[in-house]
């Protein structure tokens, strides 16, 4: 059964607290902690320790010392938090709307809608603020065409559309999989007590979905204010810290500079991480059974089921209309221009270089994925189940790889795996980024794809086991188990929807980001991110259409392959991944 409950005694704290205590000291336990641990010194630590030293010295200094005096810098500033914070609530609230409308509301087409909510996620974000421009730009087919408006998508408007758009299916997935979780009991005894659905939603279903809330919140937070494809393409003169951060280093060529701007970055993303720990942690919420008694219950109230389910059509409508205009781009010269039908845009990127992008992408995707996706399940149960000390500092170490700007960890990583890492005078890891790398800089790579990829399976991992009452797992060490034996036995079942949360964006993260691997790429490795970014900037849109296109296949190819490999029932037989 599923409850909300109060704090516990100190009697029980205590029995807790010696019971973590001997479930730290399971050797196998302490030396996932030590390979995790490792992993994120060389994953973000390392890179970000070699940028960010170079922040407190040299213009770096300067830059720091001027940032509060000057009024450029604080609004810069403050336009990075309320972007993110816009970004966070936004997407939050929509990624909820399509979540709860697919699991507790009955209407036609949901796997319609569950397929347009993973469609944003998928391609590049610049692709999508691209056909956002041509559909709503100063001269958009939609904003000047059709209704004649000098309105554009510029600036923050924009910004937190396209970001909104972008991360939302993050919150969905997250959102989703809880739902699916919920034991319906409680609601069932709820209403039965003469609990209206307003009262069951509020006193029961919300505040098990809390640590879902605030994780979405979180993690769509630190993807705002961390993005910089987007505000390079549809920002205008709206800046924020992620792009000036870029500027200083690749048009000022200050690294130093940038450096103390991306330090401001962890800031906010700190204070949000610590506000949702406190808000959390103010009453324990568990499901002590570990899964559901049967199906999510569905809303009865007629006229609240036609409005949600109105609101969700209404963005997959949207989500259609962008989408749209990134196929249709696709086939003809100039879309909104020139709509004369073409196939010169694939011919063009299916041969030479662009050929090989796509391939040298989909496999380093393809090895980073899984690694990412065990690693944040690793991490959320380190944190939310083993560890009693250290775990805030391993949950923010673990946050740093999506919450720095992806420009620093590129350079973080050119800069530290250009040339082998020594210590006291040994060798012990060879060049893996840069010209004299190995593999043409493709380890460095799959290396930035695990670190940028992992934090989203470490959040819906850490929300989901928030549900789950830690007795499970004691008892499962009281067993005799292993603390690996009771993570691949126990909780990996248990929390299943989240590891599928944490495939599904680890692929599709590494396939779309760029920012980070802008600075590591070599003749020998192409990316596709990074030719679709250089056929935008040379003005051929529908070559980048092209692109985006065949990219977007790519994933949903590949995504359906991991749903259909770990098709099964999930906790209280919500099936995983419906509708891929």
């Amino acid at each position: 059964m599923t409850a909300t409950l109060p704090a516990p005694s100190a009697a029980i704290r205590g029995t807790r607290k010696r019971e973590r205590t001997k479930v730290k000291s399971d050797p196998v336990t302490l030396i996932l902690v030590a390979v995790v641990s490792v992993g994120l010194f060389f994953l973000v630590g390392l890179p970000l320790f070699k940028v960010l030293s170079t922040a407190l010295s040299g213009d770096g200094a300067v830059t720091l010392g001027k940032m509060f005096t000057s009024k450029t810098n604080r609004d810069v500033i403050t336009n990075t938090i309320i972007l993110g914070v816009m970004v966070a609530s936004v997407g939050t609230v929509i990624g909820f709307l399509m979540a709860f409308v697919q699991v507790k509301v009955r209407c036609r087409g949901k796997r319609i809608l569950h397929l347009l909510s993973l469609l944003p996620i998928v391609s590049p974000p610049f692709a999508v603020a691209t056909a956002s421009i041509t559909l709503f730009g100063k001269r958009g087919i939609i904003s000047h065409q059709l209704l004649g408006l000098d309105w554009h998508i510029y600036g923050l408007p924009g910004l937190t559309l396209v970001l909104s758009l972008s991360f939302f299916p993050v919150a969905y997935q997250n959102l989703a999989g809880m739902l699916k979780a919920l034991d319906p009991a409680t609601e069932e005894a709820s209403a039965s007590l003469g609990g209206n659905a307003w009262t069951v939603f509020r006193t029961v279903t919300f505040p098990m979905l809390i640590p879902g809330f605030a994780a979405s919140f979180l993690l769509l937070f630190v993807e705002g204010i961390a993005d910089l494809a987007n505000p390079l393409v549809i920002g205008g003169d709206f800046t924020v810290l992620a792009a000036r951060a870029y500027i200083a280093i690749n048009g000022e060529y200050n690294t130093a500079a940038g450096a103390a701007y991306s330090l401001l970055l962890l800031v906010p993303a700190l204070l949000v991480f610590v506000v949702q720990r406190y808000w959390t942690n103010r009453t324990s919420t568990v499901t002590v059974t570990g899964k559901p008694a049967g199906k999510p219950k569905q809303l009865e109230n007629r006229v609240a089921s036609v409005i949600l389910a109105t609101l969700a059509w209404l963005v997959a409508a949207f989500i259609i209309t962008i989408y749209t205009a990134v196929f249709v781009g696709a086939f003809v010269n100039i879309l909104g221009v020139d709509n004369t039908f073409t196939l010169d845009n694939f011919a063009y990127i299916l041969s030479g270089i662009g050929n090989k992008s796509m391939v040298d992408t989909t496999i380093l995707a393809l090895i980073a994925t899984p690694i990412a996706g065990i690693l944040g399940m690793l991490l959320a149960w380190l944190v939310a189940v083993k560890l009693r000390r250290g775990a805030a500092i391993m949950d923010f170490v673990g946050m740093l790889g999506m919450a720095v700007p992806g420009t620093v960890i590129g350079i973080g990583y050119l800069v530290t795996y250009n040339h082998p890492v020594q210590f006291m005078g040994w060798e012990f890891l060879p060049a893996l980024a840069g010209g004299g790398s190995i593999f043409g800089g493709a380890m460095a790579i799959v290396l930035v794809y695990i670190s940028r990829s992992t934090p989203a399976g470490q959040r819906s991992g850490i929300a989901a086991l928030q549900q789950v009452d830690k007795a499970i797992d004691e008892a499962s060490t009281s067993l005799g188990a292993s603390g690996l034996q009771t993570f691949i036995h126990t909780t990996l079942p248990i929390i299943r929807p989240a590891y599928l949360t944490g495939l599904t964006y680890a692929f599709a993260r590494s396939m779309t980001t760029l920012s980070p691997i802008i600075f590591i790429t070599t003749p020998s490795t192409k990316i596709m991110t990074s030719q679709i970014l250089s056929e935008v900037d040379a003005g051929r849109f529908g070559n980048a259409f092209a692109f985006c296109t065949i990219l977007i296949v790519i994933v949903m190819t590949v995504i359906g392959g991991i749903n259909l490999i770990l098709h099964d029932k999930a906790p209280g037989g919500a099936q995983i991944g419906s509708g891929l």
